[in-house]
């Protein structure tokens, strides 16, 4: 089966699941783990930019995307010619059956499992010992954070953090002053690339808050993602309960 995926995350689990680059042929330009076997991989535009005419030119039996990470009339443009599924992953137990049922379609079920097994269990066994109140930006000008209904909303309340903007949806924007309740700023790596600098433009506002770079991928790739994360995730809560809030 000749497959493209149009999700970075799903491409990853795809080679974690024993995927090949025989079936894998076709990826976005973001999708980049495991470096090594995307590389022979094609490239068929953005996420949100894709190219249709290279995907056509491919012929894949099967398009991989996701509701929140591509854009829908291009998806619905693809399904006139080719099946598509589109996944919808809001919280770990979508991510569960994402993995289930790509190991389900791809005969890879045992691996899948464990994979699925591996994530229960980093998210069971590592935790904070009391909720630390924490803002996470995704976006700079504007800023931009996380509300209740998202992947990394969900992840970081499993390990133990409280997020300030949890009565928020989706990706609200915010001003610098609605940081004020954080004890925690994390500032993602990705989708925007946060740099020292712009933790000592924070600082300069809340020069006693704890402001760090956080790994954007360890909570907004799901898939197989969250397996490989135990040592950050440990590292992480080690740091956050040496300081003094």
């Amino acid at each position: 089966m000749k497959v493209v995926s149009l999700v970075p995350s799903i491409t990853e689990a795809l080679f974690d699941l024993g995927l090949t680059e025989n079936e894998v042929v076709g990826r976005t330009k973001f999708c980049i783990h495991p470096a090594g076997k995307v590389k022979n991989v094609a490239v068929i535009g953005g996420t949100k930019n894709i190219n249709i005419d290279k995907i056509k030119a491919l012929q894949p039996d099967l398009i991989l995307a996701n509701k929140e990470e591509n854009i829908k009339e291009q998806v619905e443009a693809l399904m006139d010619d080719f099946k598509v599924i589109v996944s919808n992953v809001e919280n770990i137990e979508d991510n569960y059956y994402l993995l289930k049922n790509l190991g389900k379609l791809f005969h890879k079920e045992e691996k899948a499992q464990l994979f699925n097994l591996k994530i229960y269990d980093i998210l069971y066994q590592t935790k904070i010992d009391s909720p630390i109140k924490v803002a996470y930006l995704i976006w700079k000008n504007p800023y931009m954070t996380i509300g209740s209904d998202t992947f990394i909303h969900k992840v970081l309340t499993e390990i133990g953090f409280d997020n300030i903007f949890k009565d928020q949806k989706r990706y609200p924007e915010i001003q610098t002053e609605h940081l004020a309740e954080a004890d925690i700023i994390m500032l993602s790596s990705e989708p925007f690339p946060f740099k020292e600098k712009h933790i000592e433009e924070l600082r300069e506002v809340y020069p006693d808050k704890k402001i760090m770079i956080v790994d954007g991928e360890a909570f907004s790739w799901y898939g197989t993602h969250i397996a490989k994360c135990e040592d950050y995730f440990k590292r992480l809560i080690l740091e956050v309960e040496s300081i003094n809030i």
